[in-house]
């Protein structure tokens, strides 16, 4: 069984992780350029050392700004690089930010690009790992960001800085939260398109071989009651009978290997079974002569289909009728039916009106539902129920047709 997506990216494959380069690079150049201008006074990440209160736009002052040395050179590039496995290993790549984030932090050191890889990094697993195990992991990066601010000089303001650094958690985690259920939604979407696709196809195979076999073994069935019934006193009738199965069976068989071709992947490199032609108006005679060699008499009029039909149109034409000959091979004591096709401007007739056949033989069948189902599925509708003539039943089914085109 197919396995249902989750809407999340599957992990990077091979040089896959490369794609996540160019942002790592970028918060690691940015991080060392700006570093050496960090270290007090005003500045793009705000002032810092100032005295209580004062700091970055996202952030908390501390009252001495420790100037950046070798090692918060190495911390803020050891945050920017492990975003290259922020897609692989979220956990492991927040696990990392954070810690280098906090190091760098609680030495003292001003605010500055380091803020930005953790930000990135609490995003990626918000939107690549389950919401609970995202908001563990982002809680405990949160704690971690806090330790600098209860560990600075006489002056700072700790309190204050709790709700600004809590933006470095709160915005990326709510972003890629927002990311995913997106993600997740548009995947249940698909999932749920493909899986009604696939139910329709079912039907429609459902219908389909229903169609063709329960037509074929009507006609065989019928056929073989005749020999058997009439083998004594008519010694040659068997033997017609028995031409009338064969050539029944074997339609029959053409047509489900039609079906079931359809199945089949188009490189799969079997045999094409799909030789014979998709049923339609045009095989509409044939088909009333087998139902006539099983012993029914039918009347087939078809009147203004002059030119091509749709081939949905035409194969539900089709199969409308065979279904509703088939009942009456199966159903009525004296068959005989009559067969009306006709076109008008935007729409297909199909009326097969037959004798001593009751509504009851139909109810809750498949082939009254599957013929339906048919013309409901091209836009039309079907209509069944006792005909115009006293113990007659009738199938009435309008199907739409494009305006024929004018030359």
């Amino acid at each position: 069984m197919p396995r249902r997506s989750t809407g999340r990216p599957a992990p990077a494959r091979g040089p896959g992780w490369l794609r996540e380069v160019p942002l790592a690079l970028l918060l690691a150049v940015l991080g060392l350029v700006t570093l050496p201008f960090l270290g007090g006074g005003e500045g793009p990440w705000g002032r810092q050392g100032q005295g209580p209160g004062d700091g970055p736009p996202f952030g908390p002052g501390a009252s001495d700004a420790v100037p950046p040395d070798a090692l918060a050179l190495a911390l803020v590039a050891t945050a920017a690089v492990a975003l290259v496995l922020r897609r692989r290993q979220p956990v492991w790549t927040l696990v990392v930010t954070t810690t280098a984030t906090a190091t760098y932090l609680a030495l003292g050191h001003p605010y500055g690009p380091v803020l930005l890889s953790l930000a990135v990094a609490v995003f990626a697993i918000a939107r690549h790992r389950p919401t609970r195990e995202a908001a563990l992991w982002s809680s405990g990066a949160f704690v971690a960001l806090l330790v600098h601010l209860f560990t600075q000089p006489p002056g700072g303001s700790a309190v204050a800085g709790v709700v600004p650094a809590a933006t470095w958690v709160v915005l990326p985690f709510t972003i890629g939260w927002a990311r995913q259920v997106l993600a997740d939604a548009r995947a249940r979407s698909r999932a749920d398109a493909d899986e009604r696709l696939v139910q329709a196809e079912r039907v429609r195979l459902a219908q389909e071989v229903h169609d063709v076999v329960g037509h074929g073994l009507a006609a065989i069935q019928m056929q073989a009651d005749i020999a058997l019934h009439v083998r004594a006193a008519r010694p040659g009738q068997p033997e017609e009978a028995l031409r009338a199965i064969s050539a029944a069976s074997a339609e029959a068989l053409e047509e489900l290997r039609t079906t079931l071709s359809t199945l089949r992947p188009e490189d799969s490199g079997a045999p094409d079974d799909s030789r014979a032609p998709t049923p339609g108006v045009a095989r509409l005679g044939a088909l009333c002569e087998r139902v006539r060699a099983a012993g029914v008499e039918v009347d087939l009029e078809v009147s203004g289909v002059d030119a091509a039909l749709p081939a949905a149109t035409d194969l539900a034409v089709y199969r409308i009728v065979q279904e509703s000959l088939t009942n009456v091979v199966k159903h009525s004591a004296h068959p005989r039916a009559e067969v009306r096709v006709g076109r008008d401007e935007d729409a297909v007739t199909v009326t097969v009106t037959n004798q001593d056949l009751h509504a009851d033989d139909h109810v809750a069948g498949l082939g009254i539902t599957g013929m339906r189902h048919r013309a409901t599925q091209l836009g039309g509708e079907l209509a069944h129920g006792p005909g115009p003539r006293p113990h007659t039943f009738r199938i009435h089914a309008v199907l739409p047709a494009p305006p024929k085109e004018s030359p």
